[in-house]
């Protein structure tokens, strides 16, 4: 099903869907950051991708195309304008884009601190347990969660677990092709240059991004599910391969990270009613784009389950699609 999502027809498709996502996620951001008062994790910086040989940057030019198609502003620089962006980068590199409407935030986790506390201050109870199982009433509907710890009644369920919602959509009635891309970085927490913004690599395909406390080099993608033991090589291969696009790096100190990117298959996330179910929601499958899409995702959830009709058109996002 991956492979066969790759094919032009199938790419030009999806890409029309994730653009109506995208074309959104900014100003539910900035509604959300607001109401957080996390402007300053907030970071309106725009994105440079550089490419150090040219057969690199070729290859990557029907990606640009694709992404000027579905509205994307792009700008072709040289050499010495990337490096009056980013004086941090080297000399020796070919080109590169600049993409002047992306936005970035400076720590993940001081984010989510302030959206938790939002939360709570809206009336948001937070339980924690592990939930072993989704029990049914007599109806055929979603009743309790059952957990280690207690039994949950429910009104109405939203299952946005990432990575691990496979069974818990699987026990509402959903079987979808759920897996995960492991994604690995190295935080460097005296990185020995100051950058200011995000730099993704066209050449290698990851990314060198200035944050709260350092920098993280972070990309890759790996097929190994939820239970194999981390495979480091892929981290520390990232150091290597930043050398000769930021001179200068400094890595003692580097820390190891791996997590799941929850994916589907056509790289399009599952959002809307569980089939055949009154109250069930379905939001999770946003593989590298969970934190992008990750608010308009929250506003079209909690649309449906206001009974308002959705600022776009969910149908190429249903679970059903499998």
């Amino acid at each position: 099903k991956f492979v066969l999502a790759a094919r032009p027809d199938s790419v030009e498709r999806i890409s029309m869907a994730l653009a109506s996502l995208l074309d959104r996620s900014n100003e539910a951001w900035l509604e959300l950051v607001r109401a957080a008062s996390a402007q300053d994790v907030w970071r309106q910086s725009g994105e440079l991708h550089v490419y150090r040989k040219k057969e690199a940057w070729e290859a990557a030019q029907p990606t640009h195309d694709l992404r000027r198609r579905r509205g994307s502003l792009l700008e072709d620089l040289t050499v010495d304008e990337m490096r009056q962006i980013e004086p941090a980068l080297s000399p020796d590199l070919h080109a590169g884009v600049f993409t002047p409407n992306a936005n970035s935030i400076t720590h993940p986790l001081h984010l989510s601190e302030k959206l938790f506390a939002l939360f709570r201050r809206n009336g948001g109870e937070f339980v924690k347990d592990n939930i072993l199982r989704i029990e049914n009433g007599a109806d055929g509907e979603p009743s309790r969660l059952v957990g280690e710890g207690q039994s949950l009644p429910l009104d109405a369920l939203v299952i946005a677990a990432g990575a691990f919602s496979k069974p818990f959509a699987k026990s509402a009635g959903s079987a979808v092709p759920l897996d995960t891309e492991r994604g690995y970085h190295l935080w460097l927490p005296d990185p020995g240059v100051e950058m200011r913004q995000p730099i993704i690599v066209g050449d290698h395909r990851f990314g060198i991004v200035p944050m709260t406390g350092g920098l993280r080099l972070v990309g890759t993608a790996e097929f190994a599910g939820l239970d194999l033991p981390p495979y480091w090589e892929r981290a520390d291969i990232l150091a290597e391969l930043a050398a000769p696009f930021v001179p200068g790096l400094n890595l003692a100190g580097a820390e190891r990270w791996m997590g799941f990117r929850p994916s589907l298959p056509d790289s399009l996330p599952v959002i809307g009613k569980a089939p055949g179910r009154k109250d069930v929601y379905l939001a999770f499958g946003h593989g590298h784009l969970g934190l992008t899409m990750g608010a308009v995702t929250g506003q079209l959830i909690a649309d449906l389950a206001a009974g308002r009709v959705p600022a776009i058109d969910l149908a190429p996002f249903r679970a059903e699609r499998f």
